[in-house]
């Protein structure tokens, strides 16, 4: 496991410095060939017979969208914040920490998927996030050739939420951060301004209200 895990790391740091892992390209081909190996959901297949499913395994393409007003929520749901004090800072493995306005996120290149969320036993919510494309910003920051995991908090203040995600997933927007769903502006009860989108993570790795990502080396 120690050598597969230094032959990827090693093997991530060269094609970053190639600016492979950059490309389009790249990441597509990596999510199409992971999706050929999940269980296809049929069209029509009810959302309340996949709360006890893994997301890891399904392929939710053919399901419709959820409509917003029938999303489960999860968590704190009634944080607000200021967005003239607000900003999302990216630090760590990177060469330059950022501290970005709302504004400025909306205007980096963007990601939008149709992605499944699974909050075991409660509910399953299939919604089309748009956001923050990853590869932009740690692009922007420069992060550097060794990095392995970055962090993802929110909110700010006594009930900060943590989760960590391996470099990988993040390289092939499986993991970005959204500001809208379905359309709209993120709803403050889901995390405005800025959750996290995890594909094949059950919900709770779903941190909300972000505003801080943390590039690391372990």
């Amino acid at each position: 496991m120690s050598n597969r895990r230094q032959f990827l790391r090693i093997g991530v740091g060269f094609l970053a410095s190639m600016g492979v892992l950059f490309s389009p390209l790249f990441s597509a081909v990596r999510w199409v060939h992971a999706r050929a190996q999940k269980v296809i959901l049929p069209r029509g297949t009810k959302e309340e017979s996949l709360i006890h499913r893994n997301p890891k395994s399904l392929n939710a393409s053919n399901l419709d969208t959820t409509p917003l007003k029938n999303f489960g929520t999860m968590g704190q749901s009634d944080y607000e914040v200021n967005l003239e004090e607000w900003r999302l800072e990216v630090t760590g493995r990177v060469k330059a920490p950022l501290k970005l306005i709302y504004s400025e996120i909306l205007a980096l290149p963007s990601v939008e998927k149709k992605v499944l969320l699974i909050c075991p036993g409660f509910f399953a919510n299939h919604g089309q996030w748009k956001g923050i494309s990853m590869l932009a910003l740690l692009h922007k920051a420069l992060m550097e050739k060794d990095v392995t995991h970055v962090t993802f908090a929110g909110p700010k203040g006594s009930n900060e939420k943590v989760e960590r995600f391996p470099i990988e997933d993040i390289l092939a927007n499986k993991v970005y951060l959204a500001y809208g769903v379905n359309g709209d502006v993120l709803p403050k009860k889901h995390g405005f301004p800025l959750r996290v989108v995890a594909e094949d993570y059950y919900g709770d790795d779903w941190v909300k209200y972000v505003y801080k990502v943390n590039v690391e080396k372990t």
